[in-house]
């Protein structure tokens, strides 16, 4: 259970991040509606979906695993910050669900990055 729980929070994190990729890099109408509205259409749409997809990358790679957390946190808290700031919860009448899935998904990131912390170069050899 102690190996499986952290293998399992990656591949979950991985998978939706890596799942939404097809929205961004297909220009489907909701990416592009809400990229516009945040002003990073079409360059932050794109060039965000490349940075989840390394992330997602990174997350399923044992040495690298804190790197992908890493890059989840930040990429998430700007997904949360536009959504709490220019977006709204709802968007195009999803019910929320694009918004708490950034939260579930940031929650996730960042407990794999607790479980990884020793591998963090330099500061994880002075994290307990």
């Amino acid at each position: 259970m102690k190996k499986i729980l952290p293998l399992a929070l990656r591949i979950i994190v991985a998978i939706i991040l890596i799942q939404t990729l097809r929205f961004k890099f297909t220009a489907h109408p909701d990416s592009v509606y809400i990229f516009t509205k945040v002003g990073l259409e079409p360059i932050g749409r794109i060039g965000i979906g490349v940075v989840e997809l390394i992330a997602g990358i990174l997350l399923l790679i044992p040495k690298t695993v804190w790197m992908g957390a890493s890059l989840t946190v930040g990429v998430i808290a700007g997904a949360i910050f536009m959504h709490l700031t220019k977006l709204g919860v709802e968007i195009n009448g999803d019910s929320g669900v694009l918004f708490y899935t950034a939260i579930a998904t940031f929650l996730l990131a960042l407990t794999i990055l607790w479980m990884y912390r020793k591998q963090i170069p330099i500061l994880g050899s002075k994290i307990s």
